[in-house]
């Protein structure tokens, strides 16, 4: 459920006003504008295109050819190989996406990003603009890319739309035997689905092999080194690229982290309680405003909020010409905790169902799952549930989660149950990665930052100090605050270190508190 820092950015421009003009930018506009006039590139320096193996060369030789896309970006493809084990066979073409340095003088190089899921299409992340402060996007070509099986990049099929639509609202938390068989029903379609709809590239959209795709993208830029952001996800690519590639890491800021070294059932834990936290601030926050529609106190908003899900649960909520279905007010809600920005979005939302009105709630939740007013507009649902399983595919049988029940009703009161449940996801998979697992160390890299923030919901505050403690050049920046990531969300300290190191390389001081 780390799905993802990008969205957040949509709700919060559909609800500050920006309007639909500001959204079909960010949502993938097919105009093009007036070719800009030409921008410095990196001319690729010794050993920057020096393939891992003879086999690769063809790959690594690649330049990109630069063409005006969305919105005076300039957009490429790059050939990667399906399989890296058989690199004479079938190839897969990558959409990546350029917003060139805005002041070509100051250039210093290209910065590589990734805003999560997994399932993100990392080409609308560079485009938005808001991902690094203006110095920063000044001095750098900011450069997206849609990892294999996302976006546009060879994506992966598992669902028909009205099956997904089915999927997503059904409850999370099954209650009774038929909600329990429908549950496992769609867990077992899935994993189906990939394969049957997929075929080979369903055991092919791994981690492991997107960060071999970044070292053929980092080639194909001609950067020595591989300058890099990743927000939630994003962080175990980056980390999982810093581990295959050491002697190529440069100047790489992961943010939002997670904690890689976890079992699928901890990282589960640990969300299902950085959801809470996030919704207990949220109620605290609203039972200190005053007046709060929820109730008076922490404890009776809390309970107000239990209650909620299970009345929708009981009785959907009308939304226009659709219905507020359990699994959308589940979507609906834990979308705007993840960017304290986006409370008012909630309340609103929140105050219109208890009216009986669902579609605010409602479409919070069809953002979070791509879905368009005439279907999906992207496949992250999907490719969530592939890479996710794929890159580990442990679950349980349904049968043996109320024994794990109050380990996670413990850890979240509200949300707990949802995530029990959750361990039987990958019980259907039927592919197959050819990648093992890897224990991540990144041994010989260059210094990599590494974000925390204290009460974060996606990505408990914990996982960072794992990661930068995992990572043998780790070195931790703490964000007091509320919120999915910590950089340009408002605090000058954080801002300050990640701006001096990607603008003069100068490495923050491990363990800065902010």
């Amino acid at each position: 459920m780390t799905r993802i820092v990008a969205l957040v950015l949509v709700v919060m421009l559909a609800i500050t006003g920006i309007g639909v003009a500001a959204l079909a930018v960010l949502g993938g506009s097919d105009a093009t504008s007036p070719a800009p006039p030409p921008v410095p590139t990196t001319t690729p320096g010794p050993g920057a295109t020096d393939a891992p193996t003879p086999a690769l060369a063809a790959y690594y030789s690649q330049r990109l050819a630069w063409e005006p896309c969305r919105s005076g970006a300039l957009c490429s493809r790059l050939e990667v190989p399906l399989d890296y084990r058989k690199p004479a066979g079938r190839r897969i073409a990558l959409e990546v996406l350029k917003v060139p340095a805005g002041d070509p003088d100051k250039r210093i190089g290209s910065v590589v990003v990734n805003p999560g899921g997994p399932g993100a299409a990392g080409t609308d992340y560079a485009r938005s603009g808001l991902v690094f402060s203006p110095e920063v996007s000044d001095a750098y070509d900011v450069v997206g890319f849609d990892p294999r099986g996302t976006g546009d990049s060879d994506p992966v099929d598992c669902l028909s739309d009205s099956d997904l639509d089915a999927y997503i609202a059904q409850d999370p938390d099954p209650d009774t035997p038929a909600e329990v068989a429908t549950y496992v029903g769609f867990a077992d379609e899935l994993g189906r689905g990939c394969v049957e709809r997929s075929g080979e590239l369903a055991s092919h959209i791994t981690t492991v092999e997107a960060a071999r795709d970044m070292d053929v993208l980092r080639a194909a830029l001609g950067e020595s080194e591989m300058t890099y952001y990743g927000a939630s996800y994003g962080t175990k690519l980056g980390a999982t690229y810093a581990d295959l590639f050491p002697d190529r890491v440069g100047r790489m800021v992961l943010d939002g982290a997670i904690d890689v070294a976890l079992s699928s059932r901890d990282l589960s834990l640990g969300q299902a309680g950085g959801f809470e936290t996030a919704l207990r601030a949220y109620v605290q926050d609203c039972v200190d405003g005053g007046d709060c529609f929820l109730g008076d106190s922490l404890d009776a908003g809390l309970a107000r909020m239990q209650r909620f899900f299970e009345d929708v649960d009981e009785q959907p909520i009308p939304a226009g010409d659709r219905r507020l279905e359990v699994g959308n007010a589940f979507y609906g809600t834990v979308l705007p905790l993840y960017s304290r920005d986006s409370w008012s979005a909630l309340t609103m939302g929140l105050q219109q169902a208890f009216d009986g009105d669902g579609s605010t709630l409602l479409s919070f939740s069809d953002i979070y799952s791509g879905r368009g007013r005439n279907g999906y507009t992207d496949n992250g649902s999907e490719a969530f549930y592939a890479i996710s399983c794929l890159d580990d595919p442990w679950a349980i049988p349904a049968a043996k989660v109320p024994a794990s029940l109050s380990d996670f009703e413990q850890a979240s009161p509200t949300f707990g149950t949802v995530f029990a449940w959750g361990q039987t996801s990958c019980g259907g998979m039927q592919a197959r990665s050819t990648e093992p697992a890897r224990t991540i160390t990144a041994t010989g890299a260059a210094p990599i930052v590494v974000i925390g923030t204290t009460r974060d919901p996606a990505t408990p505050y914990v996982w960072a100090k794992s990661l930068a403690a995992e990572l043998d050049s780790g070195v931790l920046v703490s964000r007091d605050g509320d919120g999915h990531t910590g950089y340009t969300e408002g605090n000058k300290c954080v801002d300050r270190a990640v701006d001096a190191y990607y603008l003069a390389g100068t490495v923050p001081d491990d363990g800065l508190s902010c």
